[in-house]
């Protein structure tokens, strides 16, 4: 079960938002990601509860951040409820997209999951709800993701396999590289893997 952080900062100045202290692994419906977010002074942030099926759909969001919630699963598309900080008032949503997105690791992982692309593949599209910070507003997004390569590192517990994809939005033609090793983020726009206590799980 791997478990250790993520510092997150802004990918166009750099400014640290904060910490993302997480654990996450397969199990026996596919897998599961928690995590808590803290600000960069160390006060807590909100948090992210992934869980996906053994294809990769979420069947489980739940995140919180600034008193905002989000409930969400992978029905009729994509399905959620916005609760306010006051818990008076709760909006739901729905979408025809494949999964969710955010700015947490674990959406990179679950997109990469969804898609489970092979190097040589063609380029594939994909619609997410992204939740942005800090109030989690839903917004719609299209993205091509492709695997650029697939490279196997020497370790000291064995074999390392890390997967280079190549993310675009569509709406802009933005392009950045994601590297993953099984079910964690090495590095990502806004993203650095800081801690890590042991070694990614390997997808069966």
């Amino acid at each position: 079960m791997p478990r250790g952080r993520y510092s997150l900062h802004d990918p166009h100045d750099h400014t640290p938002l904060g910490e993302e202290h997480f654990q996450c692994a397969p199990g026996p419906s596919g897998w599961r990601y928690v995590s808590r977010i803290t600000t960069p002074s160390g006060d807590h942030a909100g948090s992210v509860d992934l869980a996906l099926d053994d294809l990769g759909r979420p069947i489980r969001l739940e995140a919180h951040a600034a008193n905002w919630q989000i409930r969400g699963a992978a029905i009729d598309g994509v399905t959620w409820v916005r609760t306010d900080p006051t818990g008076v008032h709760a909006t739901e949503g729905n979408v025809r997209a494949h999964a969710f997105t955010g700015t947490s690791p674990a959406f990179l992982i679950a997109t990469a999951r969804l898609l489970r692309l092979t190097p040589g593949s063609p380029t594939t599209r994909v619609r997410l709800v992204a939740f942005t910070d800090p109030v989690l507003a839903p917004r719609t997004v299209d993205q091509s993701w492709a695997l650029l390569k697939s490279e196997a590192h020497t370790t000291d517990n064995g074999p390392l396999t890390v997967d280079e994809y190549q993310v675009s939005a569509l709406d802009t033609g933005e392009q950045h590289t994601v590297h993953i090793a099984g079910d964690v983020v090495l590095a990502a726009p806004g993203i650095e893997l800081e801690d890590l206590e042991t070694p990614p799980s390997v997808f069966p």
